[in-house]
C-alpha cells in the first residue's frame, strides 16, 4: 500500500520518520493553507497513493477535547473565506464564489476498523485565534472544535486529485488568548506520533 504522510513542519512528525525511514513516503509543506496546496499540487504528479493521511497538532475551542487528545478531523472550514459586510460575515458560500467546507474522502473505520478516535468539526485559518472577541465571533458563526493553518487546505488538494485522504491530530492548546505556558506540543507530538506509527504498522504489516 503506497502511503503518503503530510505535516506542516518536520517536528510534528519526527519520531515518525525515525521509526519508518524510507518505508513511507513524507511531505513537509510548511505552515499555512498557502504552503500546503501547492507543495501537494506539485507533488501530486508522482505515481498515485492510496492513502494520503495528515499529521499534525491543533487548538481546540472545545473544552472537553483537552490538550494531548488525538482526534480524527471529518469536516473542515476555511474559516476567513468571504466578506465582511459591516459586523456581519459573508461565507463565500453565500457569495457564490465556491465552497468552503470540505471533509475526508475516506475515514479511519474504512482503514482500519480495529482503530477508534474522537471525531471532530475543524476550521483553517491563516491567523491562529488568541482574542476572546474574535474566538466568539466564530464560536457563533461555525461551532468550530478545532483550529489548524492547514486542514481545509488539504482536503481540498486531495479531493482535486482524486486521492483518498484523511487527517489526524493531537490538540496542543486551548484556544484562548494567547498563553504559551499552557500550551501541551510535546504531549500532543508524542500522543499522535504513537497512534500513527501504530496505524501505519498495521496498515503495512496486514
Amino acid at each position: 500500500m503506497l502511503i503518503l504522510i503530510v505535516a506542516a513542519t518536520a517536528p510534528e512528525i519526527e519520531p515518525l520518520t525515525q521509526y519508518f525511514g524510507n518505508k513511507i513516503d513524507v511531505l513537509v509543506t510548511g505552515a499555512g493553507m498557502v504552503p500546503t496546496a501547492f507543495a501537494l499540487g506539485r507533488h501530486f504528479t508522482k505515481p498515485k497513493y492510496d492513502l494520503v493521511l495528515n499529521l499534525g497538532i491543533a487548538g481546540s475551542f472545545d473544552r472537553a477535547i483537552q490538550p494531548g487528545y488525538v482526534v480524527e478531523v471529518t469536516e473542515d472550514t476555511f474559516a476567513e473565506t468571504g466578506a465582511e459586510d459591516d459586523e456581519h460575515f459573508i461565507p463565500i458560500t453565500t457569495l457564490g464564489f465556491g465552497e468552503n467546507t470540505y471533509r475526508p474522502t475516506t475515514s479511519l473505520s474504512e482503514v482500519n476498523s480495529n482503530f477508534h478516535l474522537q471525531k471532530a468539526r475543524a476550521i483553517t485559518v491563516n491567523t491562529v485565534h488568541g482574542n476572546e472577541a474574535s474566538i466568539k465571533k466564530v464560536q457563533e458563526r461555525l461551532n468550530p472544535q478545532l483550529e489548524s493553518m492547514e486542514g481545509a487546505a488539504f482536503f481540498y488538494a486531495c479531493q482535486q486529485m482524486g486521492m483518498a485522504c484523511m487527517q489526524i491530530r493531537a490538540v496542543s492548546n486551548y484556544v484562548e488568548k494567547r498563553n504559551r505556558e499552557a500550551w501541551q506540543i510535546g504531549l500532543a507530538i508524542k500522543n499522535l506520533n504513537t497512534f500513527a506509527i501504530d496505524l501505519i504498522d498495521k496498515i503495512i504489516n496486514d
